[in-house]
């Protein structure tokens, strides 16, 4: 394999020209090749500080593959290589994988509405406007239906509330997301698990199986199989000469911007390197990139407790995380600060976290019901959270209108962009 010369910026470490690449497919059975860390200019101390991080955020197994082999695996506990586990919400991207094909074979389209393949009636919305929402709208999380619910999982028609027409709001919704299993097997007149396991687990060599969960339907499976489906996707689609999707304009539209509302959504995948993004929770649009210290073009499934898969394109990466969250609360702060230690694997490597506290202090004021803050990086936002830790208000808005508040104690929480989280407290009075 040519050496590279290692470079500490993000990633420059990992690529050889993407001509040169040659991207290794596993066999179904058998040994899976490997790269050694040092071939790639990675230092024994680095990788060491990545698995202590990875052990104490909770992890189970980790793998990084470049360009189809295997450069790190890990497990962690009691987890090994034959252990299952839940993917989360990551497996929102086989479900939306599994759509492609289905349209593919003329099963259905995504300009269906959804009524065409379950009963009318499966909102409580008027007809009119469950007419309104198409196959489309559930896999880019733009059906208009109301996300503010008791049980946001809840897919019955009673927890299925109109609150905008479809198309014309982003909000992350499992509700009618989990329909999504209704209309698949409906439509395809084959479980979803038998429709998964023919149409790709068979075809490269994966293993694992949805299992329902209330109303969510999960999948389960060991990471090798994660890191399979991350390869597939790193290959358009397809494995090798074996066609899987078979589709080429949809795993374009898949993979890139779905709609004007969310630029870093496609269908069910998030993606790098966009303007700005909206979290799950929230209708704030925040400037930057989702993950700063990733390769732009990185696109993710991200799911609960951090379960990931990440593919790199340019770069010939795939990188699985499974396990039982970490320490951060916040989404993307897993995700940005994994990507600054794998940025920092490389021998000479210098950048480290900063110190929020020694070199960018967060500046706080409470005049009258007007909050208001600085911080010099553009991408930090705050949440306001009440004396329970209950969050109360997220916001990228440098002035916050308090009156709302009853008169309390509240912790002002900063993040940032560097992974930075930062606490300050304020005291609303009652004159106030």
């Amino acid at each position: 394999m040519k050496r590279i010369r290692i470079i500490p910026i993000l990633l420059l470490l990992f690529s050889a020209s993407l001509s040169e690449a040659q991207t290794y497919l596993p066999p179904k059975a058998g040994d899976w090749e490997q790269i050694a860390p040092d071939e790639l200019g990675w230092c024994s101390d680095s990788l060491e500080s990545l698995y202590t991080w990875l052990e104490d955020q909770n992890s189970r197994s980790f793998i990084l593959l470049k360009d189809g082999k295997i450069v790190v695996e890990k497990y962690f506990g009691n987890a090994t290589e034959s252990s299952v586990w839940y993917w989360a919400s990551a497996g929102k991207t086989l479900r939306t994988l599994l759509f492609g094909i289905a349209q593919r074979e003329g099963e259905l389209d995504l300009e269906d509405r959804v009524s065409a393949h379950i009963d009318t009636g499966w909102t409580n919305c008027c007809i009119e406007k469950e007419h309104l929402v198409k196959i489309k709208h559930l896999l880019t999380m733009t059906s208009g239906l109301d996300d503010d619910v008791e049980d946001p999982y809840c897919s019955d028609d009673t927890c299925l509330r109109y609150f905008m027409d479809a198309g014309s709001r982003w909000a992350y919704h499992n509700g009618p997301y989990n329909l999504t299993r209704n209309i698949l097997e409906a439509a395809t007149g084959e479980t979803l698990n038998d429709f998964t396991r023919s149409r790709v687990l068979d075809l490269i060599g994966m293993s694992g199986s949805w299992i329902p969960s209330g109303y969510n339907t999960l999948f389960w499976s060991n990471a090798r199989s994660m890191a399979r489906f991350g390869l597939l996707i790193q290959n358009g689609g397809d494995w090798g000469f074996q066609p899987v999707l078979a589709d080429t304009a949809y795993f374009e539209a898949m993979t890139n911007t779905s709609q004007t509302l969310n630029p870093a959504y496609g269908y069910l995948w998030w993606l790098n390197g966009k303007s700005s993004y909206m979290v799950p929770g929230s209708q704030l649009r925040l400037n930057g990139s989702l993950m700063p210290q990733a390769p732009s073009d990185l696109i993710a499934a991200l799911g609960a407790d951090d379960q990931k898969i990440y593919v790199v394109p340019s770069e010939g990466l795939v990188v699985v995380r499974q396990g039982n969250a970490g320490k951060f609360l916040l989404p993307m702060q897993f995700d940005r600060e994994l990507w600054k230690r794998i940025g920092n694997l490389s021998c000479g490597s210098v950048s480290s976290p900063k110190s929020a506290a020694l070199h960018d202090p967060l500046e706080l004021s409470l005049n009258g019901n007007m909050l208001t803050w600085s911080f010099p990086d553009v991408q930090s936002f705050i949440e306001i959270l009440d004396n329970q830790g209950r969050v109360i208000e997220r916001t990228d808005q440098r002035a916050v209108v308090v009156t709302q508040l009853p008169p309390g104690l509240y912790i002002v929480r900063l993040y940032t962009s560097e992974g930075i989280r930062v606490n300050r407290k304020f005291v609303k009075h009652s004159e106030f």
